[in-house]
């Protein structure tokens, strides 16, 4: 199997894995917030000079695309570009979403409650979130997209007879909106490095890379920046 340096920076946590046959070889996290620009390369550092002590060759780089914080993703890939292209590996996006879900698949036991779809969320601001929807497969029955909850958010999908796992830091505001005894909700769950083995092996197995000069995050929607005011807006709006 394939030795692999993972980069996740999606949302408030700032991870690195370096992963080998299965295993996680080393890694860092840190869940304080806003501290991609000032600990990634840190971490990367330090799992770079691991893998020298032992003469371990890199045989990829694996990063998380997204969808999640602008500033977070571009951050990371923007990492992971400089590390694939000097040390000249492929380089391996990685879903968010379905990151959750693997992790969720992983590290929680779900009784049988057939069929299951699991809807991992990142928050998007107000009632908005990034969600998807996955089978026992892996499979998407509902494309990654930008969603504005409300009660009819996911109907089609309860008339359909699934039972809705949810989970992340969007999945927070479902909570107030949704009641059905087919919704389930998973608490801890973020995106991290480590988490990232399985989905970055696999994309390796299958030569399923990404360029390295040309890939972009999944933002899923166009970043909107508010405009700051002048001085004269800021007077007249005061007046």
């Amino acid at each position: 199997m394939a030795t692999i340096l993972n980069i996740e920076t999606s949302t408030e946590v700032c991870s690195v894995a370096l992963t080998s046959e299965g295993q996680v070889l080393d890694h860092r996290e840190n869940y304080e917030g806003q501290t991609h620009a000032t600990m990634l390369s840190q971490y990367v550092k330090e799992m770079l000079d691991y893998a020298r002590s032992r003469e371990i060759k890199l045989d990829a780089i694996a990063v998380s695309i997204g969808p999640g914080s602008y500033t977070g993703l571009r951050i990371g890939l923007s990492e992971a570009k400089g590390l694939a292209f000097g040390l000249q590996v492929p380089l391996i996006g990685v879903n968010t979403l379905q990151l959750m879900t693997v992790s969720t698949m992983f590290n929680h036991f779900i009784e049988d409650e057939e069929p299951l779809l699991y809807i991992p969320m990142i928050d998007a601001r107000r009632m908005e979130v990034y969600t998807a929807g996955y089978n026992a497969a892996l499979e998407p029955v509902l494309e990654p997209q930008a969603l504005i909850l409300d009660e009819n958010s996911f109907g089609d999908l309860l008339q359909q007879g699934y039972t809705l796992v949810m989970m992340g830091n969007g999945s927070d505001k479902a909570r107030g909106v949704f009641k059905s005894d087919r919704v389930r909700f998973i608490s801890g769950i973020k995106p991290v490095a480590v988490d990232m083995l399985a989905l970055a092996e696999k994309a390796y197995r299958e030569q399923n890379f990404i360029d390295v000069a040309y890939s972009t995050p999944l933002y899923l929607k166009e970043f909107q920046a508010t405009k700051p005011k002048n001085a004269l807006e800021q007077l007249t709006t005061n007046n």
